[in-house]
């Protein structure tokens, strides 16, 4: 164990920060445009899965008990983001439409690839501020999704993912042989509606309708009609276009990790609509080290959803004894996710040895395999 003084000179944040070399990569591709164009893609998905060859595992633990006073820089990085990824956003749309150089189909590949960037850092960045208690640290949060279109991330994966992860009441848990082409758009459509039920059963609670302003997706609204409205002003119809680009690569992005995340994991039934409660093993763990730089530990899931309130320099690896292990990175995975006989030839094996390792007295798995489950109520 990594004591606390320690941390920083032994878990240094600085490789987390490599996550702003693509700000300077996709300007640089912006300008030049035809080839490079592919810059950003590539180096988040093959140049990363490289990397994590080169570069191996990383199976150290900070101490969870670790003060956030030693944590600062790791803070830094999470909130500088949102005004970095604004101004590139924006800055983007503004050059983009008027840059002679760039085709149209130039023009999409850009915002493409700067939805690569929204979606692997954006989201993921707006993941670790929602679960922050600091309500500063959760509008930053807000900003980032609703630069996507997707504010309602925050509802559904909070008071749905986190509560229900491993159920059929989680839209987001993919299940065993469900591809990603109809998990896709499942989850498209059962996020929203489950985040808006959780909210409103929330108001109910309090005896509030659904339309009283404390209703979190009037802010959502309100904040993606802001993004919106910029995007128009800034680039007229054509940046409106290419901010919806960016906004639906971004969201395939995280639904893609989402699908990787949990496959085929289910939490055990008890009986009476009652689940065992969440263990490192209902999430897939992955201790590869270049891209839990990039990712910000996002792959030690198993313990994020063991302690959701832990910092990411603070989340744990765990085993095999605890926790499944992907062979590989997301950066591998979600491009084998894509391709679904691919997927299924490498992760139902292992779902199967999962089944065996942590729950050998269940002879039954049919109920647990249902490709599509029912709409949470």
């Amino acid at each position: 164990m990594i004591a606390p003084e320690k941390l920083s000179r032994r878990q240094s944040a600085l490789p987390f920060w490599i996550s702003y070399l693509l700000v300077p990569l996709v300007w640089f591709a912006a300008t030049e445009g035809g080839c490079w164009l592919l810059a950003v893609p590539l180096s988040t998905w093959w140049a990363f899965a490289a990397l994590d060859q080169a570069t191996g595992e990383n199976l150290e633990n900070a101490d969870p008990e670790t003060g956030e006073e030693a944590l600062g820089w790791y803070i830094l990085l999470t909130k500088l983001w949102v005004p970095v990824q604004f101004i590139t956003l924006y800055g983007l749309i503004w050059y983009a439409t008027r840059a002679d150089h760039l085709s149209t189909g130039e023009r999409i590949a850009l915002f493409f690839g700067v939805g690569v960037i929204t979606g692997t850092i954006g989201i993921n960045y707006s993941h670790e501020l929602m679960h922050q208690k600091d309500r500063f640290e959760r509008w930053l949060g807000d900003i980032l999704l609703a630069m996507v279109l997707y504010s309602h991330f925050r509802s559904e994966h909070l008071l749905v993912h986190h509560r229900y992860v491993g159920t059929p009441r989680d839209p987001v848990t993919a299940r065993y042989n469900e591809g990603f082409h109809r998990f896709y758009p499942r989850v498209l459509v059962q996020c929203l509606r489950s985040a808006f039920r959780a909210e409103r059963e929330m108001l109910a609670r309090k005896d509030r309708r659904w339309t009283d302003p404390a209703n979190p997706f009037w802010r959502y609204w309100a904040l993606q009609g802001v993004m919106l409205t910029l995007a128009g002003l800034i680039g007229g119809w054509a940046g409106l276009g290419l901010f919806l680009v960016q906004a639906g690569t971004a969201i395939w992005q995280l639904e893609v990790v989402n699908y990787v995340e949990h496959y085929g994991l289910t939490r055990k039934h008890l009986g009476e609509g009652k689940y065992e409660h969440v263990k490192p093993r209902h999430s897939w763990n992955s201790a590869k080290r270049a891209s839990n730089w990039l990712l910000i530990n996002l792959q030690r899931h198993s313990d994020h959803h063991y302690k959701p309130d832990r910092r990411f320099p603070l989340l744990q690896n765990h085993t095999e004894a605890d926790a499944p292990q992907l062979p590989y990175g997301y950066p591998v995975m979600t491009v084998a996710a894509m391709i679904p006989p691919l997927w299924r030839r490498v992760m139902n094996p292992r779902v199967r040895a999962w089944r065996r390792q942590y729950y050998p007295e269940i002879s039954d798995w049919k109920p647990y395999n249902k490709a599509l489950n029912p709409a949470p109520r």
